[in-house]
């Protein structure tokens, strides 16, 4: 069951697609201030509170604050309260579960036993929200029921599910092709290399380097006859150039956001000045949308939209403003007190949230500042895309993935969690994050493999593709400047073949409980509390289920040879060394400490399940299905219901 309760006067943001009509009652359990603009209910001491998609820390959500607010920040640190994504659905577990969606833009602060530790406090911008409240009897029943409020999530093809290669810094097609043949020449499976904007003419979206990659049809055609999708990056900017079409096209059709004025926003990223699409402007949606048409024709079947939560290097406003401020620090004795000041002006020059204040959009026939809307801003870029998909390959699904989001995005894309580091610490963040973004819809999701900033180590880049071996999306990232993360660089490169080997013998079970999740609006990882109701699985966040049939227990220390377990019931023990090297072992519920080499892989079958493991295979296209063998526990192979398609067939 569903109600919905209003407060204020929403925008509407079309996270939803069921129509609820708003109760007369007051929100129950909630104390309602609407001078402070905040809403607080009482946390008993065993209360556990799950979801708000893609943030920091923990899956249990208690003691710390989550602000609702699309941030362009790569220091995914301890402290920060926001990451790219705004994702306002959460359950709190107390007596009994009650889940709860705060439907609004604005920017939201989740104060969950934070300031007071038996208080969940909800600070707003303004009060204009509607909130959903999804009642069923289990955790597992309120997520089902709140996806059906929200809609079928982002179904990408099947071959978006192999093995990824990517990094800022592809800097001519050469580059890529001996990066594939590297690859062949080491006999690790491959799907897919994704272009960062070097492929672009000066970060340009919808143009190619002609000298870096020239003939570029035929080099998208020359890849996919060795089974590699090329994936290429759009960006939320339009560079301010003369004769450039798309700068071009959006002035003369007013699609640029606009200033107080009327006058264009100019502001700057990759390409230096730029301008910001207006995609909630159904019009600049399209058009915006239609242009990906130039890299479809080309031969493109995926794509990877970026800094859109816009990402604002500064605006030419507020640049003047700061060149204006710093010439009154000219010799003068820059103190303590000055020097920070004068170093804040510079170093609070990028993302300055002055600068969201000076822009608006056209939505809904209204004229609406940047600021009371900036959640919707990533989303609806990656809407564009996947409105325009549905036009130009009706019949054949799209890859698209984006790095800001809402919910309500989950419908025409997937996530990645952006920026992260190549830190331990942020290991095992991606595995707290992958239950939370299932349960706001979004099932296509996954992390930098490796991370992202700072430079990875061959244990750590080992650790990270057996701990997300089953996530949805499985690339691997890095930035320009730090060390080569690229599978064939490391010593050890027969280890990191056989566990890409192991990833392509699970895709038959991976897709088919992602597709079974997606269909069905369940959850694809969850954690243990989802499904056992003891007390050690309600604490344990370093474990997961994960579809139907198994439980992965990641290990995610520097030089650990193991770890601990627990079981919250008896499992059988599969350790991989290869795809034709492992061993089982069942176990009986409780405590084990689990030895697990740096070249091993553990999973764990539930009692009554079965885990099918498919051939070697070069790519996804490659797989064998005649050839699947069935991994079982206390059941039969025939037990296990295998969802499988052409994997490139529009579903929705």
């Amino acid at each position: 069951m569903i109600k919905r309760y209003r407060l204020g006067n929403p925008i509407k943001t079309y996270a939803t697609v069921m129509d609820i009509p708003v109760e007369k009652e007051t929100l129950p359990d909630w104390t309602i201030d609407k001078e402070s603009k905040t809403l607080k209910r009482t946390l008993s001491k065993e209360a556990i509170v799950y979801g708000l998609g893609e943030t920091l820390r923990g899956i249990n959500k208690r003691g710390w604050t989550y602000r609702s607010f699309c941030s362009d920040d790569s220091q995914h640190m301890e402290d920060k309260k926001s990451l790219y994504a705004a994702q306002n659905f959460f359950i709190i577990d107390d007596e009994k579960p009650v889940g709860y969606y705060w439907d609004t833009p604005e920017s939201v602060e989740f104060d969950i036993g934070c300031t007071d530790i038996d208080t969940f406090i909800i600070k707003h911008q303004e009060l204009d929200v509607d909130i959903y409240v999804c009642i069923a009897d289990t955790k597992k029943e309120i997520v089902k029921e709140f996806r059906k409020l929200i809609g079928l999530s982002f179904i990408p093809p099947k071959w978006a599910f192999g093995y990824g290669q990517s990094r800022w810094s592809y800097f001519t097609a050469d580059e890529v092709r001996d990066l594939v043949a590297k690859y062949e020449e080491h006999d690790i499976p491959i799907d897919s290399v994704y272009l960062d904007i070097d492929y672009m003419d000066r970060y340009k979206d919808f143009t190619i380097n002609e000298k870096d990659f020239p003939n570029f049809n035929d080099f998208v055609k020359e890849m996919k006859e060795k089974g590699v999708h090329l994936v290429p990056i759009i960006d939320a900017g339009v560079k301010v150039e003369e004769g450039y079409d798309v700068y071009e096209e959006g002035v003369k059709n007013g699609f640029f956001c606009k200033k107080e004025d009327g006058s264009n926003l100019v502001a700057a990223v990759w390409p230096g000045r730029a301008m910001f699409p207006d995609f909630l402007n159904e019009e600049a949606r399209k058009w915006f949308g239609d242009k990906y048409k130039i890299l479809l024709d080309a031969g493109i079947e995926g794509f990877w939209n970026d800094m859109n939560e816009p990402a604002i290097f500064y605006t030419e406003d507020h640049l003047k403003e700061v060149f204006e401020e710093i010439e009154k620090y000219k010799g003068k004795n820059l103190d303590i007190d000055s020097f920070f000041k004068f170093k804040g002006i510079v170093g609070d020059i990028d993302n300055n949230p002055e600068d969201f204040k000076r822009f608006f959009h056209e939505y809904e026939g209204k004229r609406i500042r940047h600021d009371k809307v900036h959640n919707l801003f990533g989303y609806n870029m990656t809407k564009s895309a996947g409105e325009a998909f549905k036009r130009l390959s009706p019949d054949k699904r799209i890859l698209m993935f984006s790095r800001s989001s809402f919910i309500g995005m989950h419908r025409y894309g997937g996530i990645w969690t952006g920026d992260n580091k190549s830190w331990w610490s942020h290991l095992l963040l991606s595995i707290k994050q992958m239950p939370a973004l299932n349960m706001c819809g979004f099932l296509y999701s996954g992390c930098d493999l490796g991370g992202f900033g700072a430079d990875t180590t061959e244990d750590l880049m080992l650790r990270w593709l057996e701990a997300g071996i089953f996530n949805p999306l499985y690339r691997n990232h890095s930035a320009m400047g730090t060390r080569r993360q690229e599978l064939y660089t490391f010593k050890r490169v027969e280890d990191f073949k056989n566990i890409v080997d192991l990833r392509y013998a699970f895709i038959p079970y991976i897709y088919s409980e992602f597709m079974k999740a997606a269909l069905n609006g369940e959850m694809y990882f969850m954690p243990l509390s989802f499904e056992y109701s003891d007390d050690r699985s309600k604490e344990t966040e370093d474990q997961l289920l994960v579809g139907e049939s198994i439980m992965i227990a990641p290990v995610y220390e520097q030089n650990a040879t193991g770890r601990f377990v627990y079981l919250p019931e008896d499992m059988k023990m599969v350790r991989f060394r290869s795809l034709d090297d492992y061993d089982e072992e069942e176990l009986t519920k409780g405590d084990h400490y689990v030895k697990v080499g740096l070249n091993e892989l553990v999973v764990f079958i539930r009692p009554g399940h079965v885990l099918p493991i498919g051939p070697k295979a070069k790519n996804v296209d490659d797989i064998d299905y005649s050839k699947i063998k069935y991994l079982t526990y206390k059941a039969e192979a025939s037990d296990y219901e295998l969802y499988n398609d052409d994997g490139l067939t529009r579903i929705q």
